[in-house]
């Protein structure tokens, strides 16, 4: 979302949920990780291969993953988008959206899964969000006893 998407979600009360994809959250790393795309699928067709989901495609796609790893987006860089958020438009706009069953293997290094967000909470309270970090930890952990 553009700043002025949100400064509209927060007039109208609204909450950005942020999302954890390596594609949303480090246009450098997209741009790297979309080339690399590129480059498969024109090797995949050198081959006579439509899709890296052929059968047929899955040695060459190992070897390429390995020759030309992607990039992915860390724990910072999350704690960076939700401090962008909140001097935006304030903390009561901004929460946790992961998106773990939609982003595919694009989540960041340190957040590939719910067990990992104590990583994320770490850099949250080293950032100074102690209050809403332990409000809201402690909600969770209520829900999950």
């Amino acid at each position: 979302m553009s700043d002025d998407m949100i400064r509209l979600l927060a007039q109208k009360g609204g909450v950005i949920q942020i999302n954890f994809g390596t594609n949303f959250l480090d246009g450098q790393a997209q741009a790297h990780n979309y080339r690399l795309r590129d480059q498969l699928a024109a090797l995949l067709k050198t081959k006579g291969i439509d899709s890296p989901r052929d059968p047929a495609a899955a040695p060459l796609v190992a070897e390429f993953a390995k020759a030309n790893p992607s990039l992915f987006a860390d724990v910072e860089r999350v704690a960076d988008h939700i401090d962008h958020v909140v001097k935006l438009v304030g903390i009561d706009h901004v929460g946790l959206g992961s998106d773990f069953d939609g982003v595919g293997d694009t989540l960041p290094t340190g957040l590939k899964d719910v067990s990992q967000y104590p990583n994320l909470l770490a850099v949250l309270l080293r950032r100074g969000y102690y209050q809403n970090v332990f409000r809201v930890w402690n909600q969770v952990q209520q829900a999950a006893q």
